[in-house]
């Protein structure tokens, strides 16, 4: 499955007699033009017959919602190989037990096939941007793989190359460093490829080393994302080693800004989430994964109410088990309310707000777009688009995904991939990772 881009040439797409999602709301039935990888009209009144003859490609999009994609905000490609595996443990035993000796067993070839397998199931989600915390980077080769993956993919797609200073896999700050300078000047703009800083945990972490490498990744227009008070272990690692809890240490480091992507914030006080919003950082929700390890319930409600920008991940697939941000978007209202006692809190329009890649479609804008089957008994009757999408849509239900105007997902298909080759030599790898890793 090496090499090769998923994806064609692109023509003139014409989308017709949808819900589309337009900067005055849904609108049904309407119809979107692409070419030359933009949008060029969006509109209600029935398409010309000069834009008819002139399509190359004509989808139709009756009893469908067509929309901006989806971006996964927070997850790591490795872990489909890693699926499965929470088995009841709680994070740090988690990673200790199983993904530590997994990833420390990776093949340059197994990130490459890992990447595609989280790709494929992220763009059958429809999504059209994908942050991967990109945590095996044991060689040069092994993060250049999952690049050069990414950009065959045609998906957007930000690395966010992961490391640590300190404590178990800790590597030098000068070849962190490094290599973070390598992968920028090598791939950052490629083809939808764009490189971050990706820390992990905190306390795994010196502050000058956090502190340089966010001043290399805003060279290069780029930002720092790290997971922050996803435990409660954490918290007080946090606390035990600078008597301050993380996101206050952060802010105390000078690392706290909206160029700075807080990942979890389960276990954030009061104080501290009044930091987040002076400051502007976002924080990435992962509640399924949350929920699955036992960590907690991020307070997304309070985050709402003070004004920080809140995104949605699904987390890796070694503790969500999926990439389905349907199933992410509809799991965070439940929680917001559950833990509130309250049913107003987080509308099914902000859910999906928080999940999209743009809030509307409209001329002049990328063609990055998605159609989204409604006509199933899970949805009907379909009395609000957006309440349809954000709880009775599962990622099954993309038909079409677009992006820079050229069709990656066709009548629910990947374009220009094998897929079943593709899952055959994954099994395979995982069979030969698994002995490396002596997990028999």
């Amino acid at each position: 499955m090496a090499g090769g881009r998923w994806f064609s040439d692109m023509g003139t797409i014409l989308i017709r007699d949808g819900a589309v999602l337009t900067g005055g709301g849904w609108v049904e039935p309407g119809y979107v033009w692409v070419e030359a990888g933009r949008i060029t009209a969006v509109s209600t009144t029935p398409p010309s017959p000069n834009i008819l003859a002139q399509a190359d490609e004509i989808i139709d999009a009756q009893y469908c919602a067509v929309m901006p994609g989806l971006v996964n905000a927070h997850t790591h490609l490795s872990q489909t190989f890693m699926r499965g595996l929470a088995g009841g443990r709680p994070l740090l035993p988690w990673l200790k037990e199983r993904i530590w000796p997994l990833q420390a067993a990776f093949t340059p070839d197994d990130a490459r096939l890992a990447a595609q397998l989280g790709l494929v199931e992220n763009l059958r989600g429809g999504v059209t941007h994908v942050v991967n915390h990109h945590k095996v980077a044991a060689s040069p080769a092994h993060t250049d793989a999952v690049c050069e993956t990414a950009v065959a993919s045609g998906l957007h797609v930000t690395i966010a190359r992961s490391w640590t200073d300190k404590g178990v896999n800790a590597e030098p700050a000068a070849a962190i460093l490094a290599d973070l300078a390598r992968l920028f000047a090598r791939w950052q703009g490629a083809e939808r490829l764009h490189i971050a800083s990706g820390p992990l945990a905190l306390w795994r972490c010196s502050a000058d080393t956090l502190r340089r490498s966010h001043e290399l990744a805003r060279r290069y227009g780029s930002f720092t994302h790290f997971h922050v008070a996803e435990s409660q272990d954490e918290v007080q690692l946090s606390l035990n080693e600078w008597g301050m809890r993380p996101v206050a240490w952060l802010h105390d480091i000078g690392m706290l800004a909206a160029d700075t992507q807080v990942v979890h914030a389960v276990w954030v006080d009061e104080d501290e989430i009044r930091l987040l919003a002076q400051t502007g950082a976002p924080v990435v929700h992962c509640p399924v994964s949350n929920a699955v390890l036992g960590s907690g319930i991020a307070p997304v409600a309070a985050l709402m109410q003070q004004g920080v920008p809140v995104k949605l991940g699904t987390d890796g697939p070694a503790s969500n088990d999926t990439q389905d941000m349907w199933e992410t978007m509809k799991t965070a209202v439940a929680f917001a309310r559950a833990s509130t006692l309250d049913a107003t809190v987080l509308p099914p329009a902000a859910a999906l707000n928080m999940a999209l890649s743009a809030d509307a479609l409209h001329p002049g804008a990328p063609a990055d777009l998605i159609v989204v089957n409604l006509n199933h008994a899970r949805a009907m009757p379909v009395h609000d688009v957006a309440s349809a999408l954000a709880l009775s849509t599962r990622g099954s239900d993309v038909q079409t995904v677009i992006v820079g105007g050229q069709i990656l997902l066709r009548d629910g298909q990947v374009v220009g991939l094998d897929e079943a080759a593709l899952l055959a030599e994954c099994r395979r790898a995982v069979a030969a990772l698994r002995q490396r890793a002596g997990l028999q």
